[in-house]
């Protein structure tokens, strides 16, 4: 699976790390996932998803709207 945010879209980002004598070396930014157990009341059920902590403030603060989004 993606390490993708279903609600915000955020995904893997790359880069380089720079040190003071400007040597560059590749690295990667992950986002910050976790797995949660949503209740969706509209399907009566739970579903698990991959979450940033981000999407879960914006999901408790929308409601399932934020999680179904507009054509889903």
């Amino acid at each position: 699976m993606a390490k993708e945010c279903i609600v915000t879209g955020k995904k893997v980002r790359f880069g380089n790390t720079v040190s003071h004598a400007n040597n560059k070396r590749r690295r990667r930014w992950d986002p910050n996932l976790q797995w949660k157990r949503i209740w969706i009341p509209s399907q009566n059920r739970y579903v698990r998803v991959r979450i940033s902590a981000h999407g879960l403030r914006t999901l408790m603060k929308l409601g399932e709207s934020a999680l179904l989004g507009p054509g889903k």
